[in-house]
């Protein structure tokens, strides 16, 4: 945040040449490159984001640690990252010499042992070829069964053009029929190199549903019952000792968009590869996206002239812009105070105050294939000059009593004087005097007496001149002077 400042006018810039600061919230954006070179920010593409259900997530938008959300650590990272990308900015590229290792702590899907419901294991692919027995992910572990050691697995593998999954002692045996212990789903429609295909493996805690699901089309079903039907008794996951996951163990390509969620596949989360990876456009949330800067200090009564915005906002796209403020913010919710709606380089009135805050929404086109871009906001206020303080004060002490004088502020913006009192230096926080608690408005004048203090205790006392404007804009303390009442003095 850089401040640019003038007599009576202050410029705040956010963006540009220094950066964005850190949003106070911040959704559906991410950045890129704007004017002249500088970091915008611009809508990110409409991919996953972590929510309460999320166990993982690994986006490769951090290229040194690629895992965006979850309780999960990497073991090995041979990917590397790759714009050519599925979603947002970075994909995973693996070369087929190892790929990503990763393991959960405890409280994660494959970080924990025992009984697990729902779950979806998600992920958008790229392959460069499509050869048998290539590795996208593999998982192995075993736990103890009837005083036996039981071994499990699940695995993704590519297998006669499609992926294949095998899971082996992944369910409870309590509650599973025989031909349940080893599953195998199998896709059915052919995955096409070099191009973005959506899989998914999904099952329902609910109905025991265990699917596979390529591109939203479930293309593998079984049910993971007692019965082998609806009509069973559903076996629930039941892992063993935890154990790290490999994912792209033996596979050339890209992928992207890795999700674990504790609930099952569901339609809203996957956007078809027809319109997102198949146009050939980046696909944006109809909804857009906002930011939230974190309440800005200027100084108190300032005023808010102006926001100018250096953006890009291309035929259909918006970017709306809202300001709001106040003498302090610990009180601000998401509404209260009112958030005004300004117009970038246009005047601004009545906006003023100590705290700022800047709302922005960005809006894609109808089809949500643009993104506007933000490089830089300059906020323009008009400041009240805080006067100087008294260059020369004095404390004459009387009988329960100090007399505090004082020679006038040389700034001519001074409208009177505050006086601050206490029993320690430099904390002025005194409640005795019969004229008020600390600090004390004595109007326009260079001299005052404080009564009702206690005779031998020393008092501590400051002058700060006001606005002659806004008297709740007060300069700097001046130097401190002290004197001690006793009941001999007049």
């Amino acid at each position: 945040m850089l401040f640019a400042n003038s007599l009576f006018a202050k410029d705040i810039i956010l963006g540009g040449k220094e950066g964005w600061p850190v949003f106070q919230k911040s959704e559906n954006l991410t950045t890129g490159k704007g004017r002249f070179g500088y970091e915008c920010i611009e809508l990110a593409t409409n991919s996953f984001d972590a929510d309460f259900d999320t166990d993982l997530l690994i986006n490769f938008e951090n290229s040194e640690n690629p895992i965006a959300a979850g309780d999960y650590r990497i073991l090995t990272n041979n990917l590397k990252p790759s714009t050519n990308t599925k979603n947002d900015k970075l994909a995973g590229l693996s070369r087929n010499i190892g790929g990503l290792s990763i393991a959960g702590n405890p409280g994660t899907f494959f970080g924990s042992e025992g009984l697990n419901g729902s779950f979806s294991i998600e992920f958008w692919i790229y392959p460069s070829v499509v050869e048998n027995g290539e590795i996208l992910l593999s998982w192995e572990s075993s736990r103890l069964e009837e005083g036996k050691l039981i071994h499990q697995l699940l695995n993704a593998i590519f297998n006669k053009g499609h992926i294949e999954w095998t899971l082996s002692n992944f369910f409870d045996s309590d509650f599973i029929s025989p031909d349940c212990k080893e599953i195998t789903l199998n896709g059915t429609s052919n995955i096409i190199p070099n191009s973005w295909s959506y899989h998914a493996l999904s099952f329902d805690a609910e109905t025991g549903i265990l699917e596979y699901i390529v591109n939203g089309i479930t293309e593998s079903l079984i049910y993971v019952t007692s019965t082998k039907d609806e009509s069973g008794e559903v076996a629930l996951v039941n892992l063993g000792t935890p154990a790290e996951v490999e994912l792209c163990k033996g596979y050339t390509g890209l992928i992207d968009e890795i999700r674990i969620i504790r609930r099952p596949f569901s339609s809203p989360d996957f956007q078809s590869a027809e319109n997102a990876g198949k146009t050939g456009h980046t696909q944006y949330a109809p909804q857009g996206g906002l930011f939230i800067t974190k309440p800005i200090m200027v100084s108190t009564g300032s005023k808010l002239k102006m926001l100018k915005a250096e953006m890009n906002v291309p035929a259909q796209t918006e970017i709306c812009y809202y300001v709001r403020s106040g003498n302090n913010f610990y009180d601000w919710t998401q509404n209260p105070p009112e958030w005004i709606p300004v117009v970038s380089g246009e005047p601004v009135t009545n906006i003023t105050g100590l705290y700022f805050q800047v709302m922005a929404e960005l809006l894609p086109d109808g089809d949500g294939s643009i993104s506007p871009s933000l490089t830089q906001l300059t906020l323009s206020f008009e400041e009240i000059p805080s006067p100087l303080p008294p260059f020369i004060v004095k404390a004459e002490a009387g009988n329960g009593s100090v007399t505090v004088s004082w020679n006038y502020s040389v700034d001519d913006t001074a409208g009177g004087y505050y006086l601050y009192y206490g029993n320690r230096p430099g904390e002025y926080l005194g409640r005795i005097a019969i004229e008020g608690f600390s600090p004390i408005n004595v109007g326009n004048k260079s001299s005052f007496t404080v009564t009702g203090l206690e005779n031998g205790k020393i008092y501590y006392f400051a002058i700060a001149a006001y606005s002659a404007l806004d008297d709740s804009v007060i300069g700097e303390k001046s130097k401190e002077v002290f004197a001690r009442p006793l009941a001999r003095l007049k």
